[in-house]
């Protein structure tokens, strides 16, 4: 009798244990998780069925934490979670509206996904403008006042917005008509790897989270070392950025990532104490005062030659750098609808824009190697 009572309650025992594990399959254990590593303003959490997307910061002093969750065929998701925007994945149509979105996308071969952008000259991506060319992706109009009627018609299976505030009527009014919506906020990242990470992101939506991880990984890898190269530097060039827009000289705080990579290359960017992560509003003679023995001159990127910039001000032919020629813009590189690549890529392939910066102020550190975003302005 002893004997049966024990077999009995043993077999109770195992029934209850495999309950609670097929429970928790379903429900709360993690399967893996796609290390955030870098970007402070998304995270993911991948479950048995689905995966739980994070958006923490979209834009500069969000209060709001944003949660997606992404559920895979036959997934089971949650009572718990199910107030929170559900998008089928892997999916296969998208609307994005940054051109900082599009590289990710060809990056991870999912560019025919892809079936509207809001203002299409400024995509610069050779594979995006042939699909734009072939009427394959559709005009959208403004970011902020998005023509909602070929939205609707579009279907898109997920619409990636971004948002420079709590304002965004056209979102809110395309998730009011049942699409799916989802903010992006890699531009509100404050370190170079950190905008790259994005790429994860997007690695979710597509069941490409392994590849997308591969990617960043090469990335990182190579932006660690380009630091360690350029840390056999013998000099440390002072660095001017940016330039005049109307009446004011705009040019990178000193704990943007712009700032950051000028750090990183070892030169001696002359904002470089300031703080913040936006942009410096200066007068001409503030500048002029500080940096006019600078020893090189990164422009934003809005001139092509030096005539142009002293067409527009002759007063920029006072300065060290532009006397010595060393002046440098990404202005180059350009779709052939007039967007500038860098713009397009640069958050994305933060390897590439160091690797520059250390030829322009080291160039004997990088024997052999060609700028791929700047040239030297004649």
């Amino acid at each position: 009798m002893k004997s049966m009572i024990s077999r009995i309650l043993f077999s109770f025992a195992l029934l209850f244990l495999f309950s609670c594990k097929n429970e928790s399959k379903s429900e709360t254990t993690i399967s893996s998780k796609n290390e955030v590593r870098y970007a402070t303003g998304f995270s993911i959490q991948n479950y048995f069925g689905y995966s739980v997307v994070t958006v923490k910061n979209p834009w500069p002093k969000a209060t709001k934490t944003y949660t997606y969750i992404l559920k895979e065929k036959n997934g089971l998701v949650p009572d718990s979670l199910k107030q929170n925007t559900i998008i089928s994945v892997p999916i296969k149509t998208i609307v994005v509206t940054s051109t900082t979105h599009i590289p990710s996308l060809e990056m991870l071969d999912e560019v025919n996904t892809l079936v509207g952008f809001p203002h299409c000259d400024y995509i610069s991506s050779e594979k995006v403008r042939a699909r734009i060319d072939a009427g394959k992706i559709k005009e959208l109009g403004n970011n902020q006042d998005l023509n909602t009627e070929v939205i609707l018609d579009l279907q898109p299976n997920v619409i990636i917005g971004y948002g420079i505030d709590n304002k965004n009527p056209t979102l809110d009014n395309l998730q009011k008509s049942g699409l799916k919506v989802m903010l992006n906020g890699d531009w509100n990242e404050e370190t170079a790897l950190g905008k790259a990470e994005w790429i994860k992101f997007f690695g979710a939506l597509y069941g490409k989270q392994k590849q997308a991880d591969e990617i960043f990984t090469k990335i990182e890898k190579d932006y660690l070392k380009t630091i360690t190269i350029a840390k056999m530097a013998k000099t440390t060039p002072t660095i001017l950025a940016g330039d005049m827009f109307e009446d004011r000289w705009y040019l990178p705080k000193g704990t943007s990532w712009g700032s950051l990579l000028l750090k990183q290359a070892n030169s001696n960017y002359l904002w470089q104490e300031t703080s913040g992560t936006g942009s410096l509003s200066l007068s001409f003679e503030t500048v002029f005062e500080k940096a006019k023995n600078a020893d090189i001159w990164i422009t934003s990127g809005q001139f092509s030659s030096l005539k142009e910039m002293t067409d527009l001000n002759p007063h920029y032919a006072k300065f060290d750098a532009f006397r010595n020629k060393n002046v440098y813009s990404f202005s180059g590189k350009k779709g052939k609808t007039g967007g500038i690549l860098y713009y397009e890529l640069a958050p994305n392939r933060p390897d590439l824009v160091l690797k520059d910066l250390v030829k322009i102020l080291h160039p004997e550190l990088l024997p052999g190697y060609q700028p791929f975003f700047f040239e030297k302005l004649q």
